[in-house]
């Protein structure tokens, strides 16, 4: 799962922040729609290197996964200096690497009687909708319950992540998780990380001033990419079982 710092602190700034960009979220939704399309292309890419040479692939999926991770935290402190001209191509790199390493996840997903690609396009509507309706609930939330909410869901994502780094300790030895408590997880996660789309639209634009638009993006990307992740898991957990 995609790293939660930026997401932790947003709420933490939030808590004494009037409405400080009002149209960030708009100035945003161009850079998240890229960032989206380069991780389709990324995981395109993958899933060709995956099938042509299966032993090339996961020695530069570490690489990918570990730069990745570096480019993250490098590319997020750039933007959040407003450095957007270094801060831009430093994302999109991001946001190809991104999509390399959903290569996995997409092969399973692709190779899952039930799933294929209508069960990825049902994935990808499942997010678009839920933004719509988030953008629309998020935007015209209290203080009192703005606050409320980014706290509840961001203690269920720690939740998650406490379980999910269990889950793959245990995979290391042999053990893995039962079909059932695989979907009531990948259910969690659908659930919160719905949350976490309705918090953005209520925190970035009491975060960040309108220019600061490649920040709320990357808040954005990350919330839509992890959402994707869930319900892609959910329906293969589903299909798996039947």
């Amino acid at each position: 799962m995609s790293n939660t710092s930026n997401f932790r602190n947003a709420i933490r700034e939030a808590k004494t922040q009037a409405l400080i960009g009002p149209n960030v979220i708009a100035n945003a939704l161009p850079y998240l729609g890229a960032g989206l399309l380069l991780t389709a292309l990324g995981t395109y890419g993958g899933l060709q290197v995956f099938s042509a040479n299966p032993g090339l692939f996961f020695p530069t999926f570490w690489g990918a996964l570990i730069l990745e991770l570096i480019l993250f935290f490098v590319a997020s402190g750039v933007a959040e200096r407003g450095q957007n001209g270094v801060a831009l191509p430093l994302l999109a790199t991001y946001s190809l690497l991104s999509g390399y390493t959903l290569t996995g996840l997409v092969a399973v997903a692709l190779g899952t009687p039930g799933v294929g690609l209508p069960g990825m396009g049902f994935a990808a509507l499942g997010c678009g909708v839920t933004f719509i309706a988030a953008r629309q609930i998020g935007s015209n939330l209290s203080e009192q319950d703005g606050m409320a909410l980014a706290q509840t869901v961001r203690l269920g994502v720690i939740a998650l992540l406490v379980v999910l780094v269990g889950q793959l300790l245990c995979s290391f030895f042999g053990i893995y998780t039962p079909t059932w408590l695989e979907i009531a997880i990948s259910g969690l996660g659908v659930l919160l990380f719905a949350g976490v789309a309705v918090v953005d639209f209520y925190v970035l634009p009491r975060t960040y001033r309108d220019d600061q638009y490649l920040p709320a993006a990357l808040s954005m990307y990350l919330t839509y990419i992890n959402l994707f992740v869930f319900i892609l898991r959910l329906l293969i957990a589903i299909n798996s079982r039947n």
